[in-house]
């Protein structure tokens, strides 16, 4: 007996429309469904965590997922939600991207087991291809009429919009056809009878299904899920640096951790239903657990660390922890040396820094000299000193007197001093290269 994987996405809120008779046809035995992915950069970002999700609980439920990277359709530009054409990409970077995107959903699907569901990732260039456009209108296009075409909401938006002055090309306005045969040619390769994907691919996936029916004589079913926004109106996935990346390299974990752990209390409730695999009694319980003390931020700090294992590792997710405690809790000058370089940075992110010579640490920089003239952080040696007889003064955490030389051995990652006045006041010494 299969698990109902519509009654799963639904309490956890991620079921938008379900076409008639797909959950039937989904408890009727182990079933394969497909999402596709854009390959346009080497990484996926959080805006693609709602999918990878639907393909994970997918596969939980006792399914075959298939992850769809659309080398084809990333040449040309889906213009669902979109007002601009897309760049488009060569075979040589789309491949590498293929590769990237791989490894990411690999912490979320199980690709080399053994198992009758194990999932399985496929390229759409690979088919299309060799596909000329020729045979292309004359098997496909001719089952498709432009009617058809011309009723979805993606197509009619993007003619409508007063942003699209120079209109739809028909490289985009065929896209619809492209996915549509990507649907069928999986119905047909991989007995995949069912399409995933958000609110806004519905008119997309609706074309595979009727291709699959006019064409196949088959059956295809769709499943979509909500378009994920914040309370606050402002849109999901985006920091003030851009997109929130799943690779480390562009968002570091640090920033990842801090992004979801900044989430309001009224995301944070959706939000843990939808990107966790927390079960429903244990959502409840934290859920009451944190409206009993909301400043204790019981959902957004689970949410933050289930989210960040899975992305990226549980050493990741302490060493942002740590990284958080440093700037909100007590911490060590130990602690602070645990920090590669870029976390340091990110932690420290917008922190005044002034530059010091090698030749400083060399000879022993005298903390008034760092405080005042050779660092700045403070107007005058008088003021230094002051600061200095009021025990206010820090040196990577600790605090110091009037006497203390800064040396080699106080560096974090051979590079910075972070020193600090108060609570709150910081200011970074960075080594010249």
């Amino acid at each position: 007996m299969m698990k109902n994987i519509v009654e799963e996405l639904t309490w956890r809120g991620m079921i938008h429309t379900v076409m008639p008779g797909a959950e039937e046809h989904l408890m009727g035995g182990m079933r394969s469904a497909y999402v596709g992915f854009d390959p346009t950069a080497d990484s996926l970002h959080i805006g693609n965590l709602v999918p990878i999700m639907l393909l994970a609980h997918y596969q939980r439920c006792g399914h075959k997922p298939i992850a769809l990277v659309g080398g084809a359709t990333g040449m040309i530009g889906d213009p669902s939600g979109k007002s601009n054409e897309r760049n488009l990409l060569d075979e040589v970077t789309l491949r590498r991207n293929q590769e990237a995107i791989k490894i990411q959903l690999s912490h979320f699907l199980d690709f080399d087991s053994d198992a009758q569901n194990a999932a399985v990732m496929v390229n759409n260039y690979d088919w299309m291809k060799d596909f000329s456009f020729l045979d292309f209108i004359r098997d496909i296009g001719k089952h498709i009429t432009v009617n058809y075409m011309m009723a979805k909401d993606s197509v009619k938006n993007r003619i409508a919009s007063d942003d699209a002055a120079e209109g739809m090309s028909f490289t985009e306005f065929t896209y619809q056809l492209v996915q549509g045969y990507d649907f069928l040619h999986l119905y047909n390769s991989h007995n995949c009878t069912l399409q995933m994907g958000g609110s806004d691919q519905w008119g997309n996936i609706t074309t595979g299904t009727e291709l699959i029916r006019r064409i196949g004589n088959g059956k295809g079913f769709a499943i979509t899920c909500p378009l994920i926004t914040k309370s606050d109106g402002s849109k999901f996935g985006k920091s003030e640096g851009g997109n929130v990346w799943l690779d480390a390299n562009r968002t570091s974990p640090y920033k990842f951790y801090q992004y979801w752990l900044n989430t309001s209390d009224e995301d944070a409730e959706r939000y843990i239903k939808i990107f966790t695999f927390l079960n429903r009694e244990e959502i409840k319980s934290l859920t009451e657990v944190h409206k009993q003390a909301p400043h204790l931020r019981t959902l957004q700090k689970r949410l933050a660390e289930e989210i960040t294992a899975m992305v990226h590792s549980k050493d990741d997710l302490n060493n942002a922890i740590k990284a958080s405690r440093i700037l909100f809790g007590k911490s060590t000058s130990s602690d602070l040396k645990e920090l590669n370089t870029q976390t340091f940075l990110d932690v420290f992110d917008g922190v005044p820094q002034t530059e010091i010579s090698i030749s400083d640490i060399e000879n022993g920089l005298d903390i008034i000299a760092a405080l005042a003239e050779k660092g700045g952080f403070l107007k005058s040696n008088g003021e230094a000193r002051r600061a200095l007889k009021e025990n206010s003064i820090s040196v990577n955490k600790e605090k110091v007197n009037e006497g203390f030389i800064i040396s080699a051995n106080d560096l974090i990652n051979n590079k910075f001093v972070l020193l600090q006045r108060g609570k709150k006041n910081y200011f970074i010494l960075t080594l010249k290269e």
